[in-house]
């Protein structure tokens, strides 16, 4: 189970079930007045393969691997890492909570289109070192 004091600093825990949890970066931001709701950044410990959305088919092996994925916003996927146990994939996702927290993440690049006001303001948040 996570502890929301191992996360990043603005990380909450959403949901944490035996199969898959979801944390959300400052749900209080992203609240569709400051920050448009689909673009609250989250990070989803599943377990199968990295390109299955977290709502999909729960039929697994029970040798399936973890999966952490963090979406910026529902297309835009900065990265999937696969780990073998629950324990190990929890690691992960603290290590990537922490790293988005101080701006140690290069999110801009993965936007074909930029949205520079948001992007901006996202940057002042994390306090990115770009």
């Amino acid at each position: 189970m996570f502890d929301s004091a191992d996360l990043g600093d603005g990380w909450t825990v959403w949901n944490d079930d035996d199969d898959r949890a979801v944390l959300a970066y400052r749900p209080d931001v992203f609240d569709g007045t400051t920050f448009p709701a689909p673009c609250l950044p989250t990070v989803y410990v599943t377990r199968g393969r990295p390109n299955r959305r977290p709502e999909g088919n729960r039929t697994l092996p029970p040798n399936a691997p973890w999966v952490v994925t963090l979406r910026l916003e529902p297309d835009v996927e900065h990265e999937s890492d696969t780990h073998g146990s629950r324990a190990d994939a929890i690691e992960g996702a603290e290590r990537l909570t922490g790293r988005f927290s101080a701006g140690d993440l290069d999110y801009r690049s993965l936007y074909q289109v930029p949205r520079e006001p948001y992007l901006d303001e996202l940057d002042e948040l994390t306090g990115s070192r770009r």
